[in-house]
């Protein structure tokens, strides 16, 4: 029987017909299957991305937070760094350091290496130079690591000057040109041990205060930088690992530093490098290549780019459907073209049934692969909110948009764990129940506005937990919609922002007060006096300006201690609080230097009482633990407006006014008057080229003969020092020792009079003008000196002269300040051999219980007392009491400043052993007591029924 020709081309177009639909088919499947995995990649891959973009934001945090600690501070103390670079640490472990890179001019690094040699001995600025770290050289600027943490970690950066790291120099410069946070590009970090490239980012810190709009002005007014060190590799490594996504999702992660994604931007990589799709690559494939997810952002100033790819989809795995839409398709368009050949008279129908089966099992399918596809992702979003809401450090609620209570529908366990409220006890209740009667505030307002306008809202309120304490609340709340539009709920975020306003007050408290007495400081008092001037102003009113600063409290820390200072401080404090009104400001300016502000005072009669009524008050005893200490005060008063209609202008002249008084012996007030800033202005000269003076030589001495009052011979003399200034000419020493004495120079000072006075004296000695003694006077700055006795040593041991042959003199009041400290360095200069004396004795205030105790040799009685001593008898008592008293403890008894050939008879008649004064010599240069010396000059010696000296 032959074939139909028109019947097998029948049955051939039939099949081939067929197998089309079938392929059409598998690719409309596979294309939404395909649709679907690059969807779920997406979502995986946003993920991802966020989560490294969050980390980054985490380290721009730490920068940020560690900027606004030196915003808000005038002077950061380690202490507070290193507890703020220590909490910030543990948000994310890859950080290396937290540090602060400070801008030293090249004229302020030896005073800058001084102040930290106080707490660092032995620092200095360094760098590294060949793998080694030393010195660094001079120069105009420096920039070192101030303050770094961990210190453990990083003390090898501690003091390094990082100016010439050329790695560093292009972000530092454009971290200061923009005054924004910019990293570096990946460079080799010291810490730790790990081999890994990390970057530093900095963050320019600028003077408080001061404009930085421009660059010129950022430029002037930058002090330093902020810097963070950490290893983005590693941060983003344990980043993805805490995330849970490293290991279990099968996703590959890149991400790049810069704009072109080069293997050397490259900073980070797990699984695949990223794709790269070839054109005119075939669709149909064993393994279909998922296209990549890119997301670009930008931080510290660099742009980054993280590409999310996915592994190569299985064919078989991942397109079943599709696969069996094929197998079946083929299959049913082969049986059916054997149908047809087997049953070609019911070719017709036949192929009508096979058509609607065909378009019913295609329709069937797409809505099927639809239909997975749409609850697929409605359930992976689903579960990726309530795992998001669940596992939120934020507490967040949902309430209803009932009005007016928004009775509450959800909280999540964050929410118990910030308020101590469990979820039954609040659902149901009105969204206020954290307010409690707090409800009148200003960030509560916003919120009920954003409720009654269905907006979004935020706001800072006060909230209470269960327990009744108070948190602070970052609240933000959202309206949620259904599909027609409607808010049906509203879902609020709360974020526990206590320990930021706590720091916030923390912070404040110190910009504004006094650390150590808790008095108002410098800033607090300016804006105070402001407001008072601006008072005063509107209502013709006079303002008096207080500076109140202690008599000669340096010498209770040299010899009592900071400790016992501190403890000084303290009680001065409360005592001028304690005698000022509500009204009045008290401040503590610096060191032992206070300011009193008294609004609404009138100055007719120059009313003085309140001031003699705070002195009184200072000056009453305070006990310490071993001793009591006397404490009194010079203050210097300006009065608003006749001495100045602004604070900076009345606190200068107050202050001029209290160095008036200090000048005027002390424990007494001074109203400032014009003549006082000339005054002033010299004096600051004195003390500005009183540090250079020695350098330059300017410094001589002179001596005053001694003389023997039995034999008329010069047994010896005092070293007085002069200051021949180019200019000034001689200056007297009234008018530099107290200086130098304040700021501390009299150290320098005294250690070369002392050896001046010693070689000299060595040097008459070798040249066979006889053996002297040689008297230098000692101030309670040097006295204090942990290594005075040494020094002495050294001198003699150098000079070759004996010690007995130098007389140390010391004032009553210096050794009485600390008696058991002066008697233990006393008996270690007596150990030495040198000879002691107590200069101007009977001005002060000595203990005849303690005088015995002293190792002394000899006693001076004051010119006060000689001067009137042949035309007062209560004078000449005195006198007569010194030397009996001396000579009953075998003491050698010196009046000074005898003058008068009656003052030489009465103490010759008394039995004084020794004279010196205008009588026989003034002080002379050393060449002039040199020539007096060769001329064999001295007083005509006493009868023998002179009294003689008991020894």
């Amino acid at each position: 029987m032959r074939k139909n020709p028109l019947q097998s081309f029948s049955v051939l177009a039939t099949g081939l017909i067929g197998c089309v639909g079938t392929v059409l088919l598998f690719n409309t499947v596979s294309a939404l299957e395909s649709a679907k995995i690059k969807t779920d990649l997406s979502q995986r891959a946003a993920i991802q991305i966020a989560e490294v973009s969050l980390a980054f934001a985490k380290v721009d945090d730490v920068l940020q937070t560690t900027g606004l600690l030196f915003d808000t501070s005038d002077q950061v103390s380690r202490d507070e760094f290193a507890r703020l670079a220590h909490s910030l640490i543990g948000r994310t472990t890859t950080i290396q350091s937290i540090g602060f890179q400070r801008i030293i001019p090249g004229a302020q690094r030896f005073a800058y290496e001084a102040e930290m040699q106080r707490a660092f001995p032995g620092f200095e600025i360094q760098e590294w130079i060949d793998g080694n770290r030393t010195r660094a050289p001079e120069r105009d600027s420096y920039r070192v690591i101030d303050y770094i943490e961990p210190a453990a970690d990083n003390q090898g950066g501690f003091g390094l000057d990082t100016s010439r790291a050329l790695v560093l120099n292009d972000a530092v410069e454009r971290a200061r040109d923009t005054g924004l946070a910019t990293a570096t590009n990946l460079i080799p970090l010291p810490q730790g041990r790990s081999k890994e490239p990390g970057m530093v980012i900095f963050l320019p810190a600028y003077r408080r205060g001061a404009s930085h709009d421009t660059v010129d002005s950022r430029r002037a007014a930058l002090i330093g930088f902020n810097t963070v060190a950490f290893r983005a590799g590693s941060l983003i490594k344990q980043t993805l690992t805490n995330a849970t996504m490293l290991g279990k999702d099968p996703l590959s992660v890149s991400v790049y530093m810069g704009e072109y994604r080069s293997d050397a931007d490259l900073i980070f990589r797990t699984g695949r490098a990223p794709h790269e799709e070839k054109p005119g690559a075939a669709t149909f494939q064993l393994y279909t290549p998922s296209a990549d997810v890119a997301r670009n952002f930008e931080f510290a100033g660099k742009p980054w780019e993280v590409v999310v790819a996915a592994p190569s989809i299985s064919l078989i795995g991942n397109h079943l459907g599709s696969l069996l839409t094929l197998i079946g398709g083929l299959l049913a368009s082969v049986l059916f073209a054997v149908n047809l050949q087997l049953f070609a008279a019911r070719a017709r129908r036949v192929e009508r049934m096979v058509e609607l089966r065909t378009t019913e099992l295609q329709q069937s399918n797409l809505s099927l692969t639809k239909e997975l596809s749409a609850r697929q992702i409605v359930e992976q979003a689903l579960q990726l909110r309530e795992r998001a809401i669940e596992s939120s450090a934020n507490a967040i609620t949902i309430s209803s948009a009932t009005a007016p209570d928004y009775p509450i529908i959800y909280v999540n366990p964050a929410f118990e764990r910030i308020t101590g409220y469990a979820p039954h006890e609040v659902v149901g209740a009105s969204c206020r129940v954290l307010q409690g009667i707090d409800v009148q505030q200003a960030g509560l307002n916003e919120i009920r506005a954003a409720l009654r306008e269905q907006r979004a809202g935020r706001a800072i309120v006060r909230n209470y937990r269960k327990d009744g304490t108070l948190f602070w609340n970052d609240l933000y709340v959202s309206p949620v919609r259904d599909a027609a539009g409607a808010v049906t709920h509203y879902v609020a975020s709360q974020l526990d922002i206590s320990e930021m306003k706590r720091y916030e007050a923390e912070l404040e408290n110190q910009a504004s007060r006094d650390t150590l007495t808790g008095l108002a400081n410098r800033s607090l008092l300016n804006d105070r006096l402001k407001k008072a001037i601006s008072q005063a102003a509107r209502y013709s009113q006079a303002i008096w300006v207080l500076v109140f600063d202690l008599d000669r409290f340096k010498l209770i820390n040299d010899t009592l201690g900071l400790a016992a200072g501190d403890a000084v401080l303290k009680t001065i404090a409360r005592r001028l609080k304690s005698s000022a009104r509500e009204i009045d400001t008290v401040a503590r300016l610096g060191a032992d230097e206070f300011a009193l502000v008294l609004p609404q005072h009138t100055d007719n009669g120059m009313n003085a009482d309140i001031v003699q009524r705070v002195m009184k008050a200072v000056a009453e005893y305070i006990t310490l633990d071993q001793c009591e200490v006397h404490v009194l005060c010079s203050v210097g008063i300006a009065i608003y407006p006749a001495d100045g209609t602004d604070a900076e202008s009345l606190l200068t002249r107050a202050g001029i006014a209290m160095y008036r008084a200090k000048e005027a012996g002390r424990n007494n007030f001074q109203f400032y008057r014009p003549e006082m800033t000339e005054r002033a202005n010299d004096r600051l000269r004195i003390e500005s080229e009183l540090h250079t003076a020695l350098e330059r030589n300017e410094f001589l001495l002179h001596y005053q003969p001694q003389v023997d009052l039995r034999s008329g011979k010069i047994v010896g003399m005092e070293a007085l020092i002069r200051w021949s200034h180019p200019t000034l000419g001689m200056v007297s020493p009234l008018n530099f020792i107290g200086i130098a004495e304040e700021n501390g120079m009299i150290v320098a000072i005294g250690a070369w009079v002392i050896k001046t006075a010693v070689m000299q004296n060595q040097r008459w000695a070798d040249a066979g003008l006889g053996r002297l003694r040689v008297a230098v006077n000692l101030s309670a700055r040097q006295f204090a000196q942990h290594n005075l006795v040494e020094m002495i040593a050294a001198i003699l041991k150098e000079s070759g002269m004996a010690a007995q042959d130098l007389e140390i003199e010391l004032t009553e009041s210096l050794i009485m300040a600390d008696v058991q400290k002066a008697i233990l360095t006393l008996e270690q200069l007596k150990d030495l051999g040198v000879l002691l004396s107590v200069d101007d004795f009977g001005t002060g205030y000595s203990s005849l219980s303690y005088l015995k105790r002293f190792p002394i040799d000899t006693l001076k009685i004051d010119q006060a007392f000689v001067q009137d001593i042949s035309i007062d008898p209560d004078n000449a008592a005195i006198v007569n009491a010194i030397i009996s008293l001396a000579h009953n403890l075998r003491l050698t008894v010196i009046a000074e400043g005898v003058e008068t050939i009656e003052q030489l008879n009465h103490l010759r008649g008394q039995g004084c052993d020794e004279m010196q004064g205008y009588h026989f010599s003034r002080p002379l240069a050393a060449a002039a007591f040199e020539t007096l010396l060769r001329s064999g000059a001295g007083l005509a010696a006493a009868s023998n029924d002179m009294p003689v000296k008991h020894l």
